[in-house]
């Protein structure tokens, strides 16, 4: 009996994002923990892309791998963090954080036995009932059935960026700032004063 070729790189890529989640929580390096959050998500990707969603795929590289992580990464190195000492008492919460698991597992067995159970029909999913990939099938949904919703989304995540902002660049006392229309007001009279002195003579001394 031979694994069809999915099936092995399903259970590759699963390994894969258990060691690099396990590894995450273990390694006491902030900078390795990132990175093995970083293969997290690009292996999670990988099986996004075998179960055929590939614009899940795309967007968990995009924009987790390929923006969140790396600021999250560039911010971990400037800030120089020391977390050894803050993982020093991990041991004390490991059985409440097994016990919360436990019953997480417990919940989402029942769920799923339930669902087993009370097992709904079979629906084909929109992208092969319309013989198209599952990015251009959400595209066309996107911008056609859905385009006033998908636009409200993008306003209220301007918004929110431009509320970010404002709280960010708030007045505090104490603080240098930078006023570019000042610098640009600037004259060299106000700025370089020029004095004449007489020239010295041998020795160092005036004539």
């Amino acid at each position: 009996m031979t694994l069809p070729w999915d099936l092995i790189l399903f259970y590759t890529f699963a390994t894969v994002l258990v060691l690099a989640g396990l590894a995450m929580i273990s390694v006491k390096n902030s900078v390795h923990a990132a990175l093995f959050l970083v293969l997290a998500f690009f292996t999670s990707a990988a099986l996004w892309l075998l179960l055929q969603a590939e614009f899940l795929a795309i967007a968990l590289v995009l924009v987790y791998v390929g923006a969140v992580m790396v600021l999250f990464l560039f911010v971990v190195m400037m800030l120089d963090i020391n977390s050894e000492p803050l993982r020093e008492g991990f041991i004390r919460y490991l059985p409440i954080g097994i016990g919360v698991a436990i019953v997480m597992l417990v919940e989402m067995l029942l769920l799923v036995g339930v669902r087993v159970m009370y097992a709904l029909p079979v629906v084909p999913e929109p992208a092969a009932a319309a013989n198209r990939s599952n990015v251009s099938w959400l595209g066309n949904a996107l911008f056609t059935q859905f385009l006033l919703p998908f636009e409200i989304a993008a306003i209220v995540l301007t918004v929110a960026i431009v509320a970010a902002i404002m709280l960010t660049l708030r007045r505090r006392t104490g603080t240098l700032r930078q006023s570019a229309s000042a610098q640009s007001a600037v004259r060299a009279s106000d700025r370089v004063r020029i004095v004449k002195m007489a020239s010295a003579g041998k020795g160092g001394s005036t004539p």
